[in-house]
């Protein structure tokens, strides 16, 4: 029964899409949207076969920079939540710079990276660890302390370690923070990319989107705009997967 639900969401926003799809071409065709502001999505899709190649070419720069900062991301956040969830004095140390990170808007430490560290990929990288540390951090300290108190008694009189109370009690709770952070981690993590790349670099779907910018080429734009889309929703589906793989027993609850 649920699947079937699920089934008919999908085919709802599916087709919701497609309206919007035809809609927008009707416009675009008709005169009413000027072509040289919103392309056609039959322009877009025609500048994405011809630049295929070179989208493919900087989509793997983008796909690596974004990988490895949100694997880096979750390492760094899984330590600090960790640390938090074991010490208060850690705990009341940390925090409010977790806050305090989260009050400097991207953009604005994007060119100071880019100034310390160069051209290279380490900005990038580092842009995407800042991206995504939070809400992995915040996300598990939270799991970590909402455990069940009663479980963790349980097994302190039974003899337990903290280290086993920490992976059969603490982490098994955590599991559906995480999953969620990592949803919209994933998400953070080809956004941050694709920013940090426009503010300086040589590779990259930021850089194609500011070179065709600077070109007037906005099919090209709106073609890159939606490969990045793509590629957003293809890393949260992943994590959906990964997520029913780990929780099984979250499916059998619902």
């Amino acid at each position: 029964m649920k699947k079937s639900a699920n089934i008919n969401k999908i085919y709802r926003g599916s087709l919701f899409i497609v309206l919007l799809l035809v809609l927008w071409q009707v416009l675009s065709t008709s005169g009413i949207l000027p072509g040289y502001l919103l392309p056609a999505p039959m322009r877009v899709v025609e500048a994405f076969i011809h630049d295929a190649s070179l989208l493919f070419f900087h989509l793997q720069i983008t796909l690596l920079e974004a990988v490895l900062g949100l694997l880096l991301g979750i390492a760094s956040g899984f330590l600090c939540a960790f640390l938090m969830n074991s010490n208060a004095l850690i705990r009341d140390a940390l925090y409010p710079i977790l806050v305090l990170t989260q009050t400097v808007p991207t953009v604005a430490i994007a060119p100071l990276l880019v100034l310390w560290m160069g051209y290279g990929m380490a900005p990038k990288i580092l842009l995407i660890v800042l991206v995504t540390f939070f809400p992995m951090a915040v996300n598990l300290y939270e799991g970590f302390a909402a455990a069940d108190p009663d479980e963790i008694r349980l097994l302190r009189a039974m003899g337990a370690r903290p280290g086993q109370i920490f992976f059969y009690v603490k982490l098994p709770n955590a599991l559906e923070g995480f999953f969620s952070a990592l949803q919209i981690a994933a998400s953070y993590s080809v956004v941050g990319a694709v920013i940090a790349e426009w503010l300086g670099g040589f590779r990259g779907l930021g850089v194609y989107m500011t070179r065709v910018k600077n070109a007037y080429s906005y099919d090209k734009m709106f073609a890159v705009i939606f490969l990045i889309s793509f590629l957003s929703l293809l890393l949260m589906a992943g994590v959906h997967i990964l997520q029913k793989k780990a929780m099984p027993w979250a499916e059998s609850d619902n």
